[in-house]
C-alpha cells in the first residue's frame, strides 16, 4: 500500500510539474533533482511546509532555485493540491488566537536575534532589512540609500523635527535621517540584538532605540515611520495599530507605512514561513489597510514597487552565499539550506507579482492644498 500511495503521489506531482516547464532530473538550471523518492508524498500531504522542509533536509535541489520556485508559482500549481494539515492549522490559529499580541517578542527572539553577524554579512552597511529602491540604483548600497532618502522626502523631513520609527531594526533609518536631515527621535524594536547594536551605532546622534512594544509608546511626534514591521502586527490588530499611531502623531504630521502586502485578504501566513522565518507573520491586503485607517487617516499616496524586492532579495542571497564560509561555524548546513530557500522563495513571489511592496503616506486630516507625490 505505501508503494502504491508513493507512486500515486509521484504521478500527481509529475502531472503538475508538466505545466511548469520543469523536468525531474532535467539539465536546465530550473529543473529539479530529486534525491529522495519520499518527496512526492511529503509535498502532497504537507504542501508548502513539506516542500520547504524537504529542501532543508536535502531531498531535492535545483541549480537556479529562484527560477524553479518562480515557475511553480506562476503556474499556480499550489491551487491544485489538496488542503494540507499544516495550512488548515495555520488558518485555525489565525482565526482562534491572536498570537501577535500573545507572543509579542517571539519574532524578535526567533528571527532578528539569531545573529548580527549573519545580517551584517547579508545586508548593506546600514543593515537595512527591507526592500531597496532600484529606480536609479545599480548596487544594494545605492538602492537602500535611495529608499531611505525617498522616505525622508515623502514625509518632508526638516531639521528639528522629532520622529518615531516603529520597528526600527538596527537603527539604519534613524541614523540616516538624523545625519542627512537633522532630526531627532526614537525607534522601537522587540529584538534585543537590534536595540543593542542600533544604540551603539547611533550613540553620537540625537536618536535612541528602545526595546519596547509599540503599544507601550507615549509622547507625540512630527513624523511616524514604520518600515517592514506591519507584517508582524496581525489582522486582528491593524485597527489598534493605527489608533495608536494616530494618538502619537502631532496635528499636521505625516505617517509613512512601508510594508509587504498581499493581493487577497487573509487571516494567516504561510505554514513554512511561520514555522521557520517569521513566527505569526501575515501580509495585509489593501482592503484590510483601508478598513483599519478609516476615520483615522487620509490616504495621501500609495506607491507599489514590489518588483524591486526581487532584486533586493537576490542581492542578499548573493552576499549570504559568499559569506557562508565564515558563517558556517555558527550555523549548520540545514540552516544554510533554510536561509537560501527563504530568500529565493520570497524573490520568486515578488518576481511573479504574487505579493507587493507598498509605501503608504497618511495624514490625520488631509494635507491642506493637497499632497504632492514623490518618487
Amino acid at each position: 500500500m505505501p508503494f502504491v500511495m508513493s507512486n500515486t503521489a509521484k504521478r500527481f506531482v509529475q502531472t503538475q510539474l508538466a505545466r511548469t516547464e520543469v523536468e525531474i532530473g532535467g539539465e536546465r538550471p530550473w529543473d529539479v533533482q530529486v534525491h529522495n523518492e519520499s518527496l512526492y508524498g511529503r509535498v502532497l500531504s504537507q504542501g508548502t511546509l513539506g516542500l520547504g522542509e524537504s529542501y532543508m533536509d536535502g531531498w531535492w535541489d535545483a541549480e537556479a532555485l529562484d527560477q524553479f520556485l518562480f515557475k511553480l508559482i506562476t503556474a499556480n500549481i499550489q491551487d491544485n493540491f489538496p488542503k494540507d494539515l499544516a495550512l488548515i492549522g495555520s488558518v485555525l490559529k489565525g482565526k482562534l488566537l491572536n498570537l501577535q499580541r500573545l507572543r509579542v517578542t517571539e519574532v524578535g527572539e526567533k528571527h532578528y536575534d539569531i545573529g548580527n553577524d549573519l545580517y551584517a554579512a547579508m545586508l548593506d552597511k546600514r543593515m537595512i532589512y527591507s526592500c531597496g529602491y532600484w529606480h536609479n540604483a545599480n548596487t544594494l548600497e545605492a538602492a537602500q540609500e535611495a529608499k531611505l532618502d525617498l522616505i525622508c522626502r515623502k514625509v518632508g523631513l526638516e531639521p528639528g523635527m522629532r520622529i518615531l520609527d516603529i520597528g526600527s531594526g538596527w537603527g539604519g533609518f534613524l541614523q540616516f535621517a538624523a545625519e542627512r536631515y537633522g532630526v531627532s527621535g526614537i525607534g522601537v524594536t522587540v529584538s534585543k540584538e537590534q536595540a543593542a547594536l542600533a544604540n551603539e551605532r547611533t550613540a553620537h546622534l540625537p536618536v535612541e532605540t528602545k526595546l519596547l512594544d509599540y503599544q507601550a509608546l507615549d509622547g507625540q511626534f512630527d513624523r511616524i515611520i514604520s518600515i517592514g514591521m506591519f507584517e508582524h502586527v496581525g489582522y486582528k490588530n491593524y485597527r489598534a495599530y493605527f489608533e495608536k499611531a494616530a494618538h502619537l502623531l502631532a496635528p499636521g504630521g505625516l505617517m509613512l507605512l512601508h510594508t509587504i502586502g498581499g493581493h487577497n485578504s487573509t487571516s494567516h501566513g504561510d505554514p513554512w514561513s511561520e514555522k521557520y522565518i517569521f513566527p505569526n507573520g501575515m501580509l495585509p491586503s489593501i482592503a484590510q489597510v483601508g478598513k483599519a485607517i478609516e476615520g483615522l487617516f487620509v490616504m495621501e499616496d500609495w506607491h507599489n514597487f514590489g518588483a524591486d524586492y526581487d532584486r533586493t532579495l537576490m542581492a542578499w542571497h548573493e552576499r549570504f552565499v559568499a559569506a557562508w564560509p565564515r558563517l558556517k561555524d555558527q550555523y549548520d548546513e540545514r540552516f544554510y539550506r533554510m536561509w537560501r530557500y527563504y530568500l529565493n522563495v520570497f524573490a520568486a513571489l515578488f518576481r511573479a507579482r504574487n505579493i507587493s511592496l507598498w509605501q503608504v503616506v497618511l495624514s490625520p486630516q488631509g494635507v491642506p492644498g493637497g499632497y504632492t507625490s514623490v518618487r
